[in-house]
């Protein structure tokens, strides 16, 4: 079999730390990966350096780096990569770029890899009710879901060699106008207090934002409270047709549970419910729950919380 190729998870023009992640994804396929960066300052990659376990790294330098364009993307990083096996992190962004570079050579693409046994990939099917298994035959690419494999350690010392590269467009992105947020992406977090429509009203969230400012974590949404408030932006939405999530822990309050929004995190290591309705099918997937208002709950997982970050 040909390559190992990693491409870095850029985010805000930095290499993400689950970069480390799908080095050890690589691994798990008995090779060193090459590791490419995506960027337009080739400085960009020494965020990538003291990971340990890559073969080398490339820097893929170029101004279609500069914000996300997807055919851009994928048609500058499928000239930098050598054939073989590719690997992506199983972000929105990332996903979209697989299946785009996949669909570029030819060959398959395998998205949300939870488990990787020799050439054998496991990823969750039919929103996630069920878990499926392929055998990696040739060439493919590959997105992993961040929080399932273990980080790469840090100690390396990888030599960096530059590539400049283009995405050869007759148009391109010249600007990415993101709504401000100073909170972490639930994409992103290894917490994540999410609320659905039984917090009554978008002003309710300000007490999941303040037990997220506790914890650290990220403050998720259903698509219920998605769709019923304006104020609840679809970035916050988990679920099936919003973000797939696989934090440590998920606290998911006001949430029935449907299969939609149990599609994006029921692969959580661990589940919280709180909902008034003992019957909800959230409790069905939950490691705890709890069988209270978010007016009961809240109040006290705030006050015990506090007490013991104190």
């Amino acid at each position: 079999m040909s390559e190992t190729i990693v491409i870095a998870e850029i985010v805000k023009g930095a290499v993400h730390s689950t970069t480390a992640e799908l080095i050890t994804a690589a691994q798990a396929l008995g090779s060193q990966p090459v590791l490419i960066v995506p960027c337009t300052d080739a400085g960009t990659a020494d965020g990538a350096s003291g990971m340990s376990g890559a073969s080398r790294i490339v820097a893929a330098k170029s101004e279609v780096f500069a914000n996300y364009d997807a055919a851009g993307w994928a048609a500058a990083l499928d000239a930098v990569a050598p054939s073989g096996v590719i690997i992506a992190s199983a972000s929105p962004q990332s996903k979209d770029l697989a299946a785009r570079i996949a669909a570029r050579r030819g060959i398959s693409v395998v998205q949300d890899v939870v488990k990787i046994d020799g050439h054998n990939l496991t990823s969750p099917i039919y929103s996630g009710k069920a878990m499926q298994t392929v055998a990696l035959s040739g060439d493919a690419v590959l997105t992993v879901r961040p929080n399932v494999f273990d980080a790469a350690p840090a100690g390396g010392s990888t030599e960096i060699s530059v590539v400049d590269t283009t995405g050869d467009m007759a148009t391109a992105v010249q600007e990415f106008m993101a709504r401000a947020s100073s909170r972490l992406d639930v994409a992103e977090a290894n917490i994540i207090i999410s609320g659905g429509r039984g917090m009554g009203s978008p002003d309710n969230f300000v007490h999941l934002e303040s037990i997220a400012d506790t914890l650290g974590a990220a403050v998720g949404a259903s698509r219920a409270a998605v769709d019923t408030w304006e104020s609840i932006p679809h970035s916050m939405q988990v679920g099936q047709t919003g973000k797939t999530v696989n934090p440590n822990l998920y606290i998911a309050v006001g949430i029935s549970g449907a299969i939609q929004h149990l599609a994006g995190m029921r692969s959580s290591k661990y589940i919280v419910a709180i909902n008034k309705d003992a019957d909800a099918p959230i409790f069905q997937h939950a490691d705890y729950g709890i069988v209270a208002t978010w007016e009961e709950a809240l109040p006290v997982l705030q006050s015990t919380l506090s007490s013991m970050m104190a």
